[in-house]
């Protein structure tokens, strides 16, 4: 039997998370989001939930970070949006249930998205089931963005709604502006 992980994906898993803060030892995951494409960024489906976390260990780690706390009215969201969501065992079944669906049980996907490594090192800490599915390689499109900026002079105009559908959505088209730019077909 070949090793999964080293197949090549035919389906693009782009996918955000909303945190408490970055490390992920500590932090918890409050949002994700995916959306699922195909090799010419065609959405084959979406998926948004937030994720349920104890309150009070909420209201202590985004005290905790001064970019949280410097957003009071976005933080108290979260924390709103986390006690009214589904638990994170069910999120992550959630999550491999809509992978299962586009690409099929036993089949991996890539990861895509920006600064993708981060939203990684949550799934290998908190969601393992998932992490199981994901291909070894991602497609990070901070990676382009600093080649584009660096060598092109090419900057995509972000919005920063850190809401995880927002920002999936506008990685997808930041990744498809620096492939037009850069003359490449998408």
């Amino acid at each position: 039997m070949a090793d999964i992980k080293k197949t090549n994906p035919t389906i693009l898993l782009w996918l955000d998370l909303e945190m408490t803060g970055l490390a992920p030892a500590t932090d918890r995951i409050v949002e994700v989001a995916a959306i699922a494409t195909d090799w010419d960024f065609t959405a084959l489906g979406t998926y948004e939930s937030g994720v349920r976390q104890d309150e009070s260990q909420l209201k202590e780690l985004f005290g905790a970070n001064p970019w949280a706390a410097a957003r009071p009215a976005e933080t108290q969201e979260m924390i709103a949006l986390s006690q009214r969501s589904p638990s994170e065992a069910e999120v992550q079944a959630a999550v491999v249930a809509f992978v299962n669906q586009y690409a099929g049980p036993g089949n991996v996907v890539l990861l895509a998205g920006n600064s993708i490594h981060q939203d990684r090192q949550f799934i290998r800490a908190w969601w393992p089931e998932l992490e199981a599915r994901l291909h070894y390689r991602m497609l990070d499109v901070s990676a382009w963005k600093v080649v584009m900026q660096a060598k092109y002079g090419l900057e995509f105009p972000k919005k920063e709604t850190h809401r995880a559908l927002d920002d999936i959505r506008e990685s997808i088209d930041e990744l498809k502006f620096y492939l037009e730019k850069g003359s490449f077909t998408v």
